[in-house]
This record gives C-alpha cells, sequence and structure tokens, in this order.
C-alpha cells in the first residue's frame, strides 16, 4: 500500500515523530508548510480561535499527488485542543476514497474535545479514518 506521512510542525516536535512513522512505514513523507511565516505569538494568537472553529488558513501547494496514495498518515500538532489551520487546509485537498490514519501530538497527549470533529471533517472529504491516535509530545 503506497503511503504518504503528511506532517505539520511548528516547533519541530511534531516533524521529528513524522519522519519516524515515515521511516518505520516506509512511506513518503511531507510537510505542510505556511504560505506566510507567521511568529509564534502571531500564530497562536490567530491559529488558536481558527483551530477550535476548524478553519483553515493558505498552505503552500502540496509537492506529492494526494490521488497517487491508498493511505495518508495525517500529523498535527494541537492548539486549544484541535488540529492546527494549516492540517486543516491540508485535509481540505484530501481526495475521496483515501484511508486516512491521524495522529494528534500535544504536551497533553489528548484531544478529547475534537476527535469525532476532525473524524467528521475527513469523513465529509469521502475519506474512511483508519486510525485515530493522541501522542504526547
Amino acid at each position: 500500500m503506497k503511503t504518504l506521512v503528511l506532517f505539520y510542525s511548528f516547533t519541530g516536535k511534531t516533524k521529528d515523530i513524522a519522519e519516524k512513522k515515515a521511516k518505520e512505514l516506509t512511506a513518503d513523507i511531507e510537510e505542510i508548510l505556511d504560505e506566510k511565516k507567521h511568529s509564534k505569538f502571531g500564530a497562536f494568537l490567530v491559529g488558536c480561535p481558527k483551530s477550535i472553529m476548524r478553519k483553515s488558513w493558505a498552505i503552500k501547494p502540496l509537492a506529492a499527488n494526494l490521488d497517487g496514495y491508498e493511505k495518508i498518515v495525517i500529523l498535527s500538532p494541537t492548539w486549544a485542543g484541535h488540529p492546527v489551520p494549516p492540517v486543516n487546509a491540508a485535509i481540505e485537498k484530501l481526495p475521496p476514497g483515501k484511508k486516512v490514519e491521524v495522529v494528534m501530538v500535544s504536551s497533553s497527549g489528548s484531544t478529547k474535545d475534537s476527535t469525532e470533529g476532525t473524524k467528521a471533517l475527513i469523513a465529509a472529504k469521502g475519506c474512511e479514518v483508519t486510525e485515530y491516535t493522541d501522542m504526547r509530545s
């Protein structure tokens, strides 16, 4: 099964986890990049409310052709217990019919308040969430 590990990392912690996951799965890997650089203060000030509202912001075009993968593993840090806006933007680009594994990375290790909503966003794209994991960073 051709697999892509797709991740966003603001501080580098999620990147480390994504690289290990890609190696473990022998998968391709791609980082989701902001179209515009955000300061830490600005990212959290704007990003936390957007995360809670499941909104996105502009990301650079993905190099990988998502249609060419059977499975996509999405790794996201959490802001206010929700996926970050760049990951929401990547979810918007998912083609239907993909198997999607979600790994949410946070200092608390819990996204209990946003789990079902995140799964619903992915299902609305016609994709199947095969696994959802909360991981403590």
